[in-house]
């Protein structure tokens, strides 16, 4: 019986040690694949919040703002406005990239903003459609307007256009301020100046995802992308030129 013991435990220890190795190599790889982008101005009227792994941003409109996300955690988005001097009340709008944990973790701070967000996202957080591992995802709000692909909101001096993205979410969007400024959430990524796949493991669809890129590769205008895990890229033409999506 001892025996059959000891060997149970040598077992699972072994088993343990496995999982552990697995996990860590996971991490460790996934750390290197993310580069977020310190708080502070990134382009003329264009602020990157820093929430530890994630980005989300804001753009100026004379005194106020409007959002792109809302990082993953209330109290540390909270603490980077306050370093960017900029209160959330004046936030007016926020447009939510897709309703994961660390897009949303900040949104009851902006208790002023009307939130935006794909039709095509809403089955996420009504519980009609589950994430990876089984999984609903959920905000904080059970107020916001669902937005078709191509249907634009003016705000002020700002046009935003939602341009369905899918493929790491079903909804997911990613939204063109005045034909310059792309904000593409986790949809895609940015490595060495150039939009590569967005994670995989984290992704629902990896072929919906490449066929998005068809849908924000030719915006004539554009000259900036700014992602949730992968920093930005402020030459958007050779961004999309040296991609390598399809690899």
């Amino acid at each position: 019986m001892k025996k059959i013991l000891k060997r149970t435990f040598w077992g699972l220890g072994i088993f343990l040690v496995l999982v552990a190795l697995v996990v860590g190599g996971f991490v460790v790889k996934l750390k290197a694949q993310i580069t977020v982008v310190e708080t502070g101005i990134v382009a003329p009227g264009i602020f990157a919040v820093k929430n530890t792994y994630v980005n989300m941003y804001l753009m100026k409109d004379s005194d106020t703002y409007i959002a792109f996300d809302a990082g993953n955690d209330v109290e540390a988005v909270a603490n980077e406005l306050k370093v960017l001097n900029i209160n959330p009340d004046k936030v007016t709008a926020l447009f939510l990239t897709h309703s994961d944990g660390d897009h949303v973790g900040g949104l009851k701070l902006f208790k002023n903003a009307t939130v935006y967000l794909s039709r095509d996202e809403e089955p996420l957080i009504t519980e009609k459609f589950k994430r990876k591992m089984g999984r609903f995802n959920q905000i904080n709000t059970k107020i916001y307007t669902l937005l078709d692909d191509q249907q634009t909101v003016l705000i002020g001096n700002l046009k935003v256009t939602g341009i369905s993205t899918p493929g790491h979410t079903p909804g997911s969007m990613s939204f063109l301020v005045n034909n310059k400024f792309l904000f593409v959430g986790d949809a895609f990524g940015v490595e060495n100046g150039k939009i590569i796949k967005p994670n995989a493991f984290f992704t629902e669809d990896m072929e919906t995802a490449v066929k998005s890129f068809e849908k924000i590769k030719n915006l004539p205008e554009a000259e900036s992308i700014f992602t949730g895990h992968t920093g930005i890229s402020l030459d958007y033409k050779n961004a999309v030129k040296n991609s390598n999506i399809r690899n």
